[in-house]
């Protein structure tokens, strides 16, 4: 199998025909004289010739030397240039974020805040992914996402932005023909509708300010995978729907749905910021991780 090239040092031997001076090159470096020198030696080992020809007064390359120095040179340029444009990248808001967001949510909360951020950021561009199916970030090259869950034990890093309450609804045509639900137990008997990316998605799970729990196995007509697609049901008085705030918050407010089992609620979830584990974040996600958490502490969306 092939070595690959002794690139640290080719460019440890660069900044020596630079300066002309193992010692300047040692101090330029941070490292001792005696790494460089090992470093040149086993260059020289590994090439199979000298390259520099030393007196205690002089350093001068040799032709194997004169050869290679161009190109060392080279190698250390563009090195320092790649590393210098990473540092840049990492340092200052710049390149494309892709960003996976549940489908209403996106288009209800995220894609009004994307002129103000992409105004504040002109460098940073947004890939915005929208599904209710929970992505795989590192699979499938995302740079983050945001979840509305308890989240699950992951390796993934988490941001909790806010809450976000849920309420099971149904229209007040629905419960002056079917009567109104008192215990969880009750939903039993009536037509409820279903969400196919809970965590638990055929099972509802209530508790009371007592601490008493109930798990019910709701069915009715309609399952779907994106829970805005409950909203014309359910406004038609045809059933019972569990949705976040950021779905029925209006309907309540309006009227045209009532919350019913107010004495029980379902496991609050949260809105989370998730990332892949690794290193520090680039600048254009830790700005838009900063944007969003600022956004959210207003409360104006929770």
């Amino acid at each position: 199998m092939a070595r690959l090239p002794d690139f640290e040092a080719l460019a440890i031997f660069a900044k020596v025909v630079e300066l002309r001076s193992f010692a300047g090159a040692a101090d330029e470096l941070a490292l001792s004289k005696a790494t460089v020198s090992k470093a040149v030696g086993r260059l020289e080992e590994r090439l199979g010739a000298r390259l520099f020809n030393r007196t205690s007064r002089r350093l001068a390359l040799t032709d194997a030397g004169q050869r290679l120095s161009e190109r060392a040179a080279r190698l250390l340029a563009d090195g320092e240039a790649v590393e210098n444009e990473a540092l840049a990248q990492s340092s200052t808001p710049r390149g494309l974020v892709r960003l996976a967001v549940p489908m209403t949510f996106g288009v209800k909360e995220i894609a009004p805040l994307l002129p103000e951020f992409l105004a504040l950021y002109p460098e940073v561009s947004i890939d915005l992914h929208l599904s209710d199916a929970t992505v795989d970030l590192i699979g499938e090259g995302f740079d983050a996402g945001l979840r509305i869950a308890r989240l699950p034990d992951s390796s993934l890093i988490a941001r909790r932005l806010c809450g976000m309450p849920r309420y099971t609804v149904a229209a007040p045509s629905y419960l002056k023909r079917h009567g109104r639900p008192t215990h969880p137990m009750h939903l039993a008997q009536h037509k409820c509708f279903g969400y196919a990316y809970l965590s638990t998605p055929n099972v509802w799970h209530y508790t009371n300010a007592a601490g008493e729990q109930a798990n019910v196995r709701p069915a009715g007509q309609l399952r779907v995978n994106n829970g805005e697609a409950l909203m014309p049901a359910v406004l038609a008085g045809l059933g019972i729907a569990d949705l976040p705030e950021f779905i029925v918050g209006g309907a309540i407010a309006s009227g045209e749905v009532e919350v019913i089992l107010k004495g029980w609620k379902q496991p609050e979830g949260a809105l989370h910021l998730v990332t892949p584990p690794g290193g520090p974040r680039p600048a254009r996600v830790e700005v838009l991780a900063e944007f969003l958490a600022r956004e959210f502490a207003k409360g104006r969306k929770r």
